[in-house]
């Protein structure tokens, strides 16, 4: 199944090939910078034990009010519509507090569907299926799914195990601003630090870039390509496993 909203860097166009590179023995399956979590969607069931995380909050909140709050979530999002006025004025509400998870959830729901590009911070100017129902079916997927919100390196530590895959899409290097967490060049280096000494397996999406290119020589590096969203052409990725 699909993701239930699109995302910055989201994998939806590079989902079956990172699956297809998954190992068959594993018990537990942790998406470390989850996003719109399109790896995750892609099969019913990767392992026993499935992990979504994210650092953003309200990210994370959504995740939740979909998995345990489902059919008031649908409720609090049908009263939206499509417009430039809904858009600004979700902006601001999401800056104050007062508001129930569910709201907030249902805001930055229609936030990231209504926006360009899915960057929650531009109005879109075209047309977008707002319908929550396909919510059931995402309740249902993330039924055995842990839903956590917590900083990468410690939560590598947490959930490493010899039979453990931990899929990293963290913020790409040089395009950073383009998310709402700071990710800075110590940032990645610390994930390569952390990922270095695990002992189960990474695999880890990021730009085709020399210093990425050099960071990670000591692991297996696979050039990809993928259609650039926002513009005609490819795009040059890198996928780096330790297996």
């Amino acid at each position: 199944m699909k993701s239930f909203i699109p995302w910055v860097g989201g994998k939806s166009l590079l989902a079956k090939k990172i699956t297809s590179l998954f190992p068959d023995d594993i018990d537990r399956y942790i998406e470390v910078f989850g996003g719109g979590g399109s790896v995750l969607f892609y099969r019913d069931k990767h392992a026993n034990l499935e992990v979504y995380n994210d650092f953003n909050s309200c990210l994370v909140n959504l995740f939740r009010c979909a998995k345990y709050h489902r059919a008031e979530l649908q409720r609090e999002i049908s009263g939206y519509f499509n417009s430039r006025e809904i858009f600004e004025e979700i902006k601001e509400k999401l800056k104050i507090r007062g508001f129930t998870d569910i709201q907030r959830a249902a805001m930055f729901y229609v936030q990231i569907k209504i926006s360009y590009g899915s960057d929650t911070r531009t109005f879109g100017c075209n047309r977008k299926n707002l319908s929550p129902d396909y919510l059931e079916k995402v309740e249902k997927r993330l039924e055995r799914v842990v839903i956590e919100n917590k900083d990468f390196e410690n939560l590598i530590k947490v959930y490493d195990r010899p039979k453990a895959l931990f899929y990293c899409d963290p913020p790409y290097y040089k395009t950073e601003n383009y998310y709402d967490a700071v990710f800075t060049k110590d940032d990645h280096e610390r994930l390569k630090a952390v990922l270095s000494q695990i002992k189960g397996r990474f695999i880890l999406s990021y730009n085709d870039d020399e210093y990425i290119r050099e960071l990670y020589r000591d692991f297996e590096i696979i050039p990809v390509e993928r259609s650039n969203n926002l513009s005609k052409g490819t795009y040059k990725e890198l996928i780096i496993r330790n297996f």
